[in-house]
């Protein structure tokens, strides 16, 4: 049993059946090459779960989004990818250039352009260049891919554990989270327990090493900068983790 740092018990994790977790990428296939290594030589053949930020600050965020929307969830290694905070600007920036690209080219935007070819952004564009940016990077992404990418979920639920990207409101149910909560976190995240048994597993809040506690599990330590993408594998019990 997991304490709840309160003076309760918190049942361990559960899943209906084991599955890889793995943090946010960031845009560093060299590391989602290693990860996928790791998951094949541990426990292949089970199903892998991305918690989303594919994109932004690392240098190939176009090469991730290829290789993840190459899989399926009923291959022979299943695959479910999330959405994150960072795919959402994206997509805003897509929907809404002038208003929505100076964040997005702020928060690691630029690097993404570049993966897809594309020079020249800058947050202080004007909203005509932050226009054309947005129209070169549709052409650059190609319809597919874009409409996969609009269609990642805000989470996956095994047993008595949910997948989100950054967090979630404690007192509500995971199918009533409001997806500002679930993207970029929620303030009562850290602060209050859930009532209802269900462990939060989330990226998006880096931390130095993985861990599971107090109903949540963390798996964003930063792989973009540090090189360390996690890999947990969600069995009865314990997490394992790996790292690059």
């Amino acid at each position: 049993m997991f304490g709840l740092g309160t003076g309760k018990s918190f049942a361990d994790p559960s899943p209906e059946a084991p599955f890889w977790a793995i943090g946010d990428i960031h845009g560093r296939a060299d590391l989602l090459e290693q990860a996928e290594s790791i998951m094949l030589r541990e426990a292949p053949g089970i199903p892998a779960v991305f918690v989303g930020d594919y994109v932004d600050r690392g240098p190939d965020s176009a090469t991730v989004l290829q290789l993840l929307s190459s899989g399926s969830e009923d291959g022979d290694q299943p695959i479910i990818c999330l959405m994150g905070n960072h795919e959402q600007m994206l997509l805003d920036f897509l929907d809404h250039p002038e208003r929505s690209g100076p964040r997005w080219l702020r928060n690691g935007g630029v690097a993404t352009m570049q993966s897809f070819g594309i020079s020249g952004a800058d947050a202080a564009a004007s909203p005509d260049e932050l226009a054309g940016l947005a129209h070169a990077l549709l052409g650059a992404m190609g319809t597919d891919l874009l409409a996969w990418l609009r269609a990642r979920p805000l989470f996956w639920q095994s047993g008595n554990i949910g997948v989100v990207h950054a967090g979630a409101d404690p007192a509500a149910p995971l199918a009533e989270q409001k997806p500002k909560a679930l993207l970029f976190g929620h303030p009562e995240f850290i602060r209050k327990s859930r009532r209802d048994g269900l462990w939060i597993l989330h990226g998006h809040t880096i931390t130095r090493k993985p861990n599971a506690e107090a109903g949540r599990i963390a798996i964003d330590t930063g792989a973009y900068a540090t090189g360390r993408l996690t890999c947990a594998l969600i069995q009865e019990g314990k997490p394992k983790f790996f790292q690059t």
